[in-house]
């Protein structure tokens, strides 16, 4: 029993560490990048694929505060919201992929200027230009230097979250993939901002869903400002 229960806390170790958690979001996208690289997969795969992808964990990432507020003992939601910071940084990631697929295929610097004047692809830019500012800030540094306008720079998740589905539902041959997923994140905020009315404002609001969220100072230094 002993060896079994030494065991048992070992692999519980591993599967809540950061870097097994990172190796759970990393690997999808090395296999499908090494994939696209090898011609297995075409081009227009590999774009809707990485942007996908990055919608989804942005709607992951934001899906942590609604869930705290549903569920506010779960151990599930808890151990989530530890990792929000490390989703928020890989939609990053596999919106960048995204985006270098694009430029891959692109003619020229003429033809990625023009495209990204209009509303359609230029939204796509905007939204990514938003995730490095919140990628580049999602660390205990930055919740320490900006101090209270902290908060208010990883409330631009909400601009880029329109900006992205803007992006995809205007640039999709079938916008009806991107209105699904659009319509679960709005149902997620709408019990978001139901619930914390609900509450009353006299009470603590939890964290917005911006790109952080682990037990760390990140979670403190925002723990007491009310939601948008």
């Amino acid at each position: 029993m002993g060896v079994a229960a030494t065991r048992g806390r070992g692999v519980a170790a591993v599967v809540n560490s950061r870097y097994f958690f990172w190796l759970v979001l990393a690997l999808p996208a090395a296999v499908q990048s090494y994939r696209y690289w090898q011609e297995s997969i075409f081009y227009g795969e590999y774009l809707h694929w990485t942007g996908q992808v990055g919608t989804q964990l942005l709607i992951a990432t934001m899906a942590v505060t609604p869930l705290r507020l549903a569920f506010p003992t779960a151990r599930w939601v808890r151990w989530l919201a530890a990792r929000r910071r490390y989703l928020g940084v890989a939609t990053f990631a596999y919106s960048a992929l995204h985006a270098i697929a694009y430029l891959e295929r692109a003619e020229g610097a003429g033809d990625v200027v023009e495209d990204a004047l209009g509303i359609a692809i230029g939204s796509g830019w905007i939204a990514l230009l938003i995730f490095l500012v919140l990628a580049g800030t999602s660390n205990n540094a930055s919740v320490r230097k900006l101090r209270g306008g902290w908060k208010a720079v990883h409330r631009s998740i909400y601009v880029a979250a329109v900006l992205t589905f803007a992006h995809w539902m205007l640039t999709a041959f079938d916008p009806m993939a991107g209105a699904a997923h659009l319509g679960v994140l709005v149902a997620l905020e709408a019990y978001r901002i139901w619930k914390q009315r609900h509450r009353g404002s006299g009470k603590v609001a939890l964290s917005p869903a911006a790109i952080s969220g682990d037990r760390s100072t990140s979670e403190a230094a925002s723990r007491n400002a009310p939601e948008p």
